[in-house]
């Protein structure tokens, strides 16, 4: 196993970006920044044992500033949406950039997906690891509370890439953390994932309007294009949609427990990836707005569903939904979350 740092180019400002790769005992290559603590690689052996990159990406650093749609980005203050682009905590409003029609997404105008992390990379007795660190002042980006936070990549010798989050504050504030890495099992620019099987350990959704905001209303994916409770190919019932799935899924597992949320397998490749989280929710989304125009880091372009997302969270909007599981972090609170991505074969 090893971990390399080198440069990944500059920011407008001239701030030098720290990229570091992680080598498992096992060749497997994850690779992440300080940039937004962006997973911008990870490679995986198909059946055969051939290596491919399974995430979208860009080759260099100008695409991810100018361009980047969320590839492997660290979302956050609050990842997913919040309405109207504000929240009211212990009776005092707060005001948030709109970024999404009149809603704020990821984050605002300059999410932790656009901020520089510093970085500190280990050997861990799991592997290969890097710890991303930073801290968020009070009021950027509306939010109240200085909030320290870090996201931890580690790439397991038992081939699963580890995620943990943990944000402290020294306010109440709100916090939901998520990675928003776009994956194709059968190698990015390989084409769609639509013959991809899918399942997702969740019997209800939350229901939404016309801008992707909650009603507040949990529903039954029984019956409804959204049951992937039972395997089944991407793209079976995704034209029942309006673009494609971009929906949150109530897991039935413990929340606050390490548990299964999601599989994927690509029959072609022979690549699975199974996807375990402490988070109540988990976001499918099947890059719905990517046309082509995107060229990714091996050269190919990304075209509609050229990926999906599995952004394991806590709910949108919560700040407006009390009986939703709670996004407010207080002063000697922890917020603590993890995220695997187990790989294998068959």
């Amino acid at each position: 196993m090893s971990i390399q740092k080198s440069e990944f180019g500059k920011t407008p400002d001239g701030t030098a970006i720290e990229l570091y790769t992680l080598r498992n005992k096992n060749g497997l290559v994850a690779k992440a920044m300080t940039y937004g603590a962006i997973l911008t690689e990870l490679h995986v052996p198909d059946k055969t044992g051939k290596m491919a990159g399974i995430v979208l990406g860009f080759g260099n650093l100008q695409d991810y500033v100018e361009r980047n749609p969320f590839f492997g980005a660290t979302a956050g203050r609050y990842a997913n949406r919040i309405a109207n682009a504000e929240f009211t905590l212990d009776g005092k409003a707060y005001h948030l950039f709109a970024n999404n029609g009149p809603n704020s997404l990821h984050g605002g105008k300059k999410g932790f997906d656009k901020v520089v992390w510093k970085a500190q990379p280990k050997q861990s007795s799991d592997g290969p690891s890097v710890t991303f660190s930073y801290l968020s002042r009070d009021g950027e980006e509306g939010y109240p509370g200085n909030l320290n936070v870090t996201c931890i990549y580690t790439l397991t010798d038992g081939d699963a890439l580890k995620l943990e989050f943990t944000a402290m504050t020294d306010k109440p504030t709100v916090v939901n953390l998520a990675n928003h890495s776009y994956f194709n099992l059968g190698g990015e620019g390989s084409g769609t994932i639509l013959d991809e099987i899918l399942t997702i350990n969740a019997d209800r959704y939350t229901v939404v309007d016309e801008q992707l905001i909650p009603t507040g209303e949990i529903a039954s994916v029984k019956g409804t294009p959204l049951d992937f409770s039972s395997p089944a190919p991407i793209g079976a019932r995704i034209q029942r949609l309006t673009g494609g799935y971009d929906h949150n899924y109530v897991l039935n597992g413990p929340a606050g427990r390490l548990s299964f949320a999601a599989r994927v397998k690509d029959s072609k490749s022979g690549r699975v990836m199974e996807v375990l989280t402490t988070q109540p929710g988990v976001q499918l989304y099947t890059a719905n707005f990517l046309d082509g125009k995107t060229i990714g880091v091996g050269g190919k372009p990304y075209g509609k569903h050229a990926a999906l997302c599995l952004e394991t969270q806590h709910f949108p909007d919560s700040p407006h939904h009390p009986t939703f599981p709670t996004t407010t972090l207080r002063p000697g609170e922890k917020f603590d979350q993890t995220t695997i991505f187990r790989f294998s074969v068959e």
